[in-house]
C-alpha cells in the first residue's frame, strides 16, 4: 500500500507540475521589446523647436524655418493653439525692430486673417524654394551685417492652378551673431 500512494503521490505532482507549466505558457505575455515612436506631425516638429538653444545658424535655415512656418499654417487640422504657438515661434526669427512695429495680438489676427482669407479663396501654399546658399547676398547697413535672398511660395488653388509668389528677405544680426528677419516684401519680378 505504501507503494501505491508514493506512485500516486509521484503522478499527482507530475500532473499538477504539467498543469502548472501549462497555465504558465497559456497566461505568458512578452514584453515588448520597444515601443515603436509615436509619430510627430510635421507641426509638432516644428513647436518642439528650442531657438534659445538651436538657432538656425545661416540666413538660409533662418528662411527655411520661417517658409515650414507659413507652410504649417495651411496644414488641414492646424488647431487654432498650434497656429498661435507657430506664429510665437515665428515672431522669434524677427529682428527686433520689425517685432516692436506690431503688437503681439494684432500681428496673430492680421496673420490669421490673410491666412482664412488665402485659404477662403480656395488657395493654400503647398511649397516653396529658397535661393541657393551661392545666391544669398551679404552686406553691410548702418554697421550691421546683413543678408539679402528670395524665397518663392508655390500657391495653388481648387483649380489645380498655380502660382509662384516670389518674395526678397532681407535679415539682419542681432547683438547674438543670430540672423534675424528685418523684412520682406514681393519681388518686382512676379512673372509666376
Amino acid at each position: 500500500m505504501n507503494k501505491y500512494v508514493k506512485g500516486i503521490i509521484v503522478i499527482a505532482t507530475f500532473i499538477i507540475l504539467i498543469g502548472g507549466y501549462y497555465y504558465y505558457l497559456s497566461n505568458f505575455k512578452t514584453k515588448p521589446t520597444e515601443e515603436a515612436p509615436a509619430k510627430v506631425s510635421e507641426i509638432q516638429k516644428l513647436l518642439l523647436k528650442n531657438l534659445d538653444k538651436d538657432y538656425p545658424p545661416t540666413p538660409k535655415e533662418v528662411a527655411k524655418l520661417y517658409a515650414d512656418i507659413t507652410l504649417a499654417y495651411y496644414t488641414e487640422g492646424c488647431s487654432d493653439e498650434e497656429f498661435a504657438e507657430l506664429a510665437a515661434l515665428m515672431r522669434e526669427l524677427f529682428d527686433v525692430e520689425l517685432r516692436d512695429n506690431t503688437d503681439n495680438d494684432v500681428y496673430l489676427s492680421n496673420l490669421r486673417a490673410e491666412v482664412n482669407s488665402l485659404k477662403a479663396q480656395g488657395n493654400t501654399i503647398s511649397s516653396y524654394s529658397i535661393s541657393s546658399s551661392t545666391d544669398v547676398e551679404f552686406f553691410t547697413k548702418d554697421n550691421h551685417d546683413c543678408a539679402r535672398l528670395n524665397i518663392a511660395f508655390t500657391i495653388k488653388n481648387v483649380s489645380k492652378n498655380v502660382a509662384i509668389s516670389k518674395e526678397v528677405f532681407i535679415l539682419r544680426k542681432d547683438i547674438n551673431g543670430h540672423w534675424k528677419i528685418f523684412g520682406w516684401a514681393l519681388a518686382k519680378d512676379q512673372d509666376g
